[in-house]
C-alpha cells in the first residue's frame, strides 16, 4: 500500500509516537530560522483587490521557557552524549535566550529524525545564515562529523534592499546522510554553451569530442600484453603501455569485468568509440554528447537571470529550474516561504529513488509532498497548523485529481472537534472554515473582532453588470450559542454587503436562532433559484456530508491559489529535463 500521510500536530510528538525506526529514506526539512518574525499570509478577492485578510501562518521566534527546559532536560537523559555535551557547551557560551531555545527544539528533533531514517538515507535541512552555523554543529553532534556531505548554497531571491552589509540573498542547505552507504544518483547538469564550443567538434551528426595522442594509455612500459602493439600501434616505443582511463570506460557503459586491455580497446573500436586514421601515431577516442551527459552539480545553486542561450542544449539561464519563485508565477499560492518545485525535485532525485519514503517534518504547503508524489515517491508530511494541512489537501486534489492521502490529527468526530476548539480557538476556525471551503479571515490578526472568520466568493452576474458577490463565514467553537449571535451576523451581512452568511458552530442551534435565521429571507440567484440568506450548519451536519447551499458558479480562488494539474515524472529524466 503507498504511504501518502499528513499528520496535524507537534512534529516532535507525532515522529515518537507514529514513526517507527528506520522508516525513512530521505528527509527535508524546511523548519523556521529563529528569525524573530510573523510570517502573514495576505488574501486578495478574486477582482484583484486587498480583501483586508491577513493570517498569521507562523511565528518564527522561540523563547526560553519551561517547555526548552523540558526539551533540554529531555535531551540531557537521552543516549547521544555528544548531542547533550555540544547542547550543553552552546548554552554555556550563549546562555538561556531565544537562540538557544531554538537549538535545543532542534536538536529533540532532529535526533527523532536520525532514528526513524533508514541506514541508507539523507537528510536536508533548508535554513539561513541566522542559525545554519549552529544547526552544523548540531548535526555533526548527531549525525557525526564524517557523515557531512554539502553545504549547498541557493540563491533565493534576485536581489535585497539597501541593508547596509551585502544583500542577504542566499539560503544553506546542509546535507547529511546517515552512513557511508547512502543514496546517491549522481545528478548532472548541463554543460555550459561556451565549454561545449571550445572542446567539442560540430558535425552533421551533432557534438563529439576527440581525444588524440597518449590518452589510451600510461607511462611507462609493461612486459604483459598491455606493453603489445595492438592494430599496429606499439606503445612501447613511445615508453608507454596500454591503459583505458576509467572516465572513458565508463563513458562507453560498458562492463569491463574480467576483460584485457586489449580486449577492452576491441570493444571501444567495435562500438565506434575508437578510430585509426592512417599513418596516425595513436588512435583516436571520440564519442558524442549524450542526452542529460554533463559536469557533476555543484553545491552553489544559483539562478543566473538574463543568461539565456548560454547553457547548452536549452534556451533557458543558469539554473533556471530552481529560481525563486517570481511575484507572477503560476506556482505561487500565497503562502510565507514558500520554496520551488523544482528545487525539492532535484534533492528528491539525487537522494531517493521511486517508490522511496519521503519526510518533511515541517511541511507548510506541501512543496515537497508534492515533489515527492510527482516523483513516484511515498511521502510523510507533518505541521502543526491546520491552515497548512488544508492547504496541502487541496494542493494534491488540484496536482493530482483522484489521488487520496490519509490525515492523522484533524477533529474525525465531535469529541475531537471539541478538544481543538478547547485547545486553539484560531486552529478551529481555520479547520471549520475548511469544511466548507472558505479562506480565512482575520484569524489572530491584531484588531477589533469583525464578525468574519471565513470567506467565499462567487458570481452571479456577467463580467459586465458586476464583480463577485460574498459569502460571510462565522464560526462559533463554544458551547453556548444565542440568536444575539445570529443578529450579529445579519449585520455584517449588510454592513459587508454580502449575499449569503454561513453561522458554523459546535453546539445545536436553539429555536429562536432557527427562527431568526428563516427571517432574513432568500438571495436570488440569476437563474431564479433561492437560497437562504442565514444558513446554520453544525460541525455534525458537516461530518454527516450536509453542503452549505449557495450557486455553484463559485470563483477559482477559495483558501489558497489553485495549484496546476502536475504531470508524473520518472527518474529516466535528467537536470535537462527539468
Amino acid at each position: 500500500m503507498t504511504i501518502r500521510e499528513l499528520y496535524y500536530g507537534d512534529n516532535l510528538q507525532v515522529l515518537r509516537e507514529q514513526i517507527p525506526d528506520e522508516h525513512v529514506d530521505l528527509i527535508y526539512l524546511d523548519p523556521p530560522f529563529n528569525s524573530q518574525r510573523d510570517y502573514n499570509l495576505l488574501f486578495r478577492s478574486p477582482s484583484g483587490e486587498p480583501s483586508n485578510a491577513q493570517i498569521i501562518a507562523f511565528q518564527d521566534s522561540w523563547h526560553w521557557g519551561e517547555q526548552a527546559e523540558i526539551e533540554y532536560d529531555d535531551i540531557l537523559k537521552r543516549s547521544n552524549a555528544q548531542v547533550a555535551s555540544m547542547i550543553g557547551a552552546i548554552i554555556g557560551f550563549l546562555g538561556r535566550n531565544d537562540m538557544t531555545a531554538y537549538i535545543v527544539m532542534m536538536a529533540s528533533r532532529l535526533l527523532e529524525l536520525r532514528r526513524i531514517l533508514k541506514p541508507t538515507g539523507s537528510l536536508y535541512l533548508h535554513c539561513d545564515p541566522t542559525a545554519s552555523h549552529y544547526l552544523k554543529i548540531l548535526l555533526d553532534a548527531v549525525f557525526g562529523p564524517p557523515n557531512f556531505r554539502n553545504e549547498i548554497i541557493w540563491r533565493r531571491s534576485g536581489a535585497h534592499n539597501k541593508c547596509g552589509r551585502w544583500g542577504p540573498i542566499h539560503d544553506v542547505i546542509l546535507f547529511y546522510s546517515k552512513s557511508d552507504d547512502y543514496i546517491w544518483t549522481n545528478p548532472k547538469r548541463p554543460y555550459m554553451a561556451g565549454h561545449v564550443n571550445e572542446h567539442f567538434i560540430k558535425d552533421s551528426h551533432g557534438y563529439k569530442t576527440n581525444y588524440y595522442g597518449n590518452v589510451l594509455t600510461g607511462s611507462g612500459t609493461r612486459n604483459g600484453e598491455s606493453g603489445q602493439p595492438w592494430k599496429g600501434i606499439n606503445p612501447t616505443v613511445k615508453g608507454r603501455h596500454w591503459a583505458i582511463p576509467g572516465k572513458l570506460w565508463e563513458d562507453a557503459g560498458f562492463d569491463g569485468e574480467g576483460l584485457t586491455q586489449h580486449q577492452k580497446l576491441d570493444k571501444l573500436f567495435e562500438a565506434g568509440y575508437i578510430t585509426i586514421e592512417p599513418d596516425s601515431e595513436w588512435p583516436i577516442y571520440e564519442r558524442r554528447i549524450k542526452e542529460g551527459e554533463g559536469p557533476a552539480t555543484g553545491d552553489i545553486w544559483a539562478y543566473q537571470p538574463y543568461t539565456e542561450g548560454t547553457v547548452f542544449g536549452n534556451k533557458d539561464c543558469i539554473d533556471a529550474d530552481v529560481s525563486w519563485i517570481k511575484p507572477r508565477s503560476h506556482e505561487r499560492l500565497s503562502y510565507p516561504t514558500q520554496k520551488p518545485l523544482a528545487l525539492l525535485e532535484r534533492i528528491i532525485k539525487a537522494s531517493s529513488n521511486e517508490g522511496d519514503v519521503v519526510l518533511d517534518p515541517f511541511c507548510g504547503c506541501g512543496t515537497a509532498v508534492h515533489a515527492a508524489e510527482t516523483l513516484n515517491r511515498q511521502w510523510i508530511g507533518i505541521d502543526v497548523t491546520h491552515l497548512a494541512i488544508s492547504l496541502i489537501e487541496k494542493r494534491l486534489r488540484d496536482a493530482f485529481p483522484g489521488v487520496q492521502c490519509a490525515v492523522h490529527g484533524t477533529p474525525k468526530d465531535l469529541d475531537s472537534a471539541r478538544d481543538l476548539a478547547r485547545r486553539d480557538k484560531y486552529q478551529f476556525q481555520w479547520w471549520a472554515c475548511s469544511l466548507v471551503n472558505a479562506q480565512p479571515f482575520g484569524g489572530q490578526k491584531k484588531g477589533a473582532d469583525t464578525g468574519i472568520d471565513g470567506v467565499i466568493f462567487f458570481r452571479d452576474d456577467s463580467v459586465i453588470r458586476g464583480g463577485p458577490k460574498k459569502i460571510i463565514v462565522s464560526v462559533k467553537g463554544g458551547d453556548n450559542i444565542n440568536v444575539g449571535m445570529v443578529r450579529d451576523l445579519k449585520g455584517v451581512l449588510e454592513r459587508e454587503k454580502a449575499a449569503i452568511g454561513l453561522f458554523v458552530c459546535l453546539a445545536d442551534p436553539t429555536k429562536p436562532m432557527i427562527t431568526e435565521a428563516a427571517a432574513a429571507g432568500f438571495y436570488e440567484s440569476r437563474d431564479l433559484r433561492r437560497f437562504p440568506k442565514i444558513q446554520i450548519l453544525t460541525i455534525a451536519d458537516l461530518f454527516s456530508g450536509v453542503k452549505p447551499s449557495y450557486p455553484d458558479y463559485t470563483l477559482g480562488q477559495t483558501t489558497f491559489k489553485k495549484a496546476a494539474v502536475t504531470q508524473k515524472k520518472h527518474d529516466n529524466k535528467t537536470l535537462l529535463d527539468l
